[in-house]
């Protein structure tokens, strides 16, 4: 079964009103998570198909295409999951 953390390698940053929460994918399943996220959220913007600016539910986020995603606005870690795992899997 997969999970998650098969897909992330680190979380930095700190959930709250108004901070940016950075995640970092994994080296080797950055295409395939990649491919799911724009798959599942709504492309409002992309920038030479290196950044994607999205929304997902009531959340925007950028899409970086070196595995790096930052979500605006989480309040907390159960939240950021939750999002991560509705996006991924």
């Amino acid at each position: 079964m997969t999970s998650v953390e098969d897909y992330v390698a680190r979380i930095e940053g700190t959930c709250g009103a108004e901070r940016d929460v950075i995640v970092f994918l994994k080296y080797e399943k950055k295409d395939e998570a990649m491919a799911n996220i724009l798959k599942r959220a709504e492309l409002k913007n992309s920038i030479a198909g290196i950044v994607f600016e999205l929304a997902f539910r009531n959340f925007s986020f950028r899409l970086y295409s070196s595995g790096k995603i930052i979500f605006r606005s989480v309040k907390n870690k159960e939240e950021l999951h939750e999002i991560l795992a509705a996006l991924l899997l």
